[in-house]
């Protein structure tokens, strides 16, 4: 490993801890280093608020050593006026020696910007430090950036003989405890969770992340018909929740009608979301909705839960033709991750 390859690592450990609370911004961590020493440290922690590199520099007590230092930053710098000023703008202001980059970034407010202000300025710029793990990491970012569109993640849980729900559409548990636990943390990362019908009439899910400390995602529910009856979880109004349908908009306190087109499709759906800058989406069911996605191939993750559990007969899950990217075992279940490439 590399010197630069070494800080650019802790830059990204740094960056992960945004997870869950910068988008639709990346997730960007950034490191200071004077004479092969850290002398400050920051990531972007809250969406509005203060940038990677403005925290990295805050955070270094004699501010003369910038001028003979080097930034490690897991994405360029920005060069727009937003919620803060742009960061090149700052680096060029404390005159640092060099600055170091692990990913470039798409968005056209920013696409090479950040670079050209800093070697404008007459500071030494590298790039493509670790851009592999650094574009994976903001892969919801990037994702909405050029596919137009949220990173989706499909999940389910299905029994040992493959199905998701018995024939009365009941379903719990399959899982064990500590997998409803981590799906919980999974919710906490995603920006929004999406449902069918039939998900929400029969299961009646909260879809937020009591078994987790972090921020609730939006809730999502498909019901083109406005059939589902008003007193189930999601219509509580307690956390933001979208209902789309082809009947009406009407907009009232955390809950949005959404209308679609006549001919509803998950990519008029999709749209919307990218509309609403919302940046990644976890669909948890059901078959129908799960299946759908599949064959549209619109979703970039499958996180699918095998529990040792049996029913013998009842709703099918949905099936994926390759072998997975990765199996753990958590307790009894198996987890397998698939990656759609």
């Amino acid at each position: 490993m590399t010197k630069d390859e070494h800080y650019m690592r802790r830059a990204l450990e740094l960056a992960e801890w945004g997870k869950g609370h910068v988008s639709p911004n990346p997730l960007v961590g950034c490191v200071l280093v004077y004479q092969d020493k850290i002398i400050g440290e920051g990531y972007h922690q809250r969406y509005g608020e203060a940038h990677a590199e403005v925290n990295a520099i805050a955070s270094v007590e004699n501010q003369e050593l910038l001028t003979e230092s080097t930034v490690y930053v897991t994405l360029e710098p920005c060069a727009h006026f937003g919620k803060t000023p742009p960061c090149a703008h700052l680096l060029v202001e404390k005159k640092v020696k060099k600055v170091v980059i692990a990913a470039m970034d798409s968005n056209p407010l920013v696409g090479g910007k950040g670079v050209e202000i800093l070697k404008n300025a007459g500071i030494e710029v590298h790039t493509g430090i670790l851009e592999k793990a650094a574009r994976w990491q903001n892969r919801r970012f990037f994702t909405q950036i050029e596919k137009n569109r949220p990173y989706i993640i499909l999940k389910w849980a299905q029994t040992q003989d493959g199905f998701v729900a018995r024939s009365d559409f009941s379903s719990k548990w399959i899982s064990n405890s500590q997998s409803r636990q981590l799906v919980h943390k999974w919710r906490s990362e995603e920006a929004a969770i999406l449902v069918g019908k039939n998900t929400a009439l029969y299961d009646d899910p909260s879809l937020d992340v009591r078994d987790w400390v972090g921020k609730n995602p939006i809730r999502l529910v498909i019901d083109q018909d406005l059939s589902l009856r008003s007193s189930l979880k999601l219509f509580d109004q307690t956390n933001p929740t979208i209902c789309y349908n082809v009947k009406k908009d009407e907009l009232k306190k955390n809950l949005e009608f959404k209308k679609l087109s006549p001919q509803f499709s998950l990519s008029e759906l999709v749209a919307d979301l990218h509309e609403r800058k919302i940046q990644s989406l976890i669909v948890e069911g059901g078959a129908f909705v799960l299946n759908q996605f599949l064959q549209a191939e619109l979703w970039d993750e499958a996180r699918v839960f095998t529990s040792q559990n049996k029913f013998t007969a009842g709703i099918k899950a949905p099936a994926l033709s390759y072998a997975p990217s990765e199996q753990i075992c958590i307790q009894n279940d198996n987890l397998a991750i698939y990656y759609h490439v």
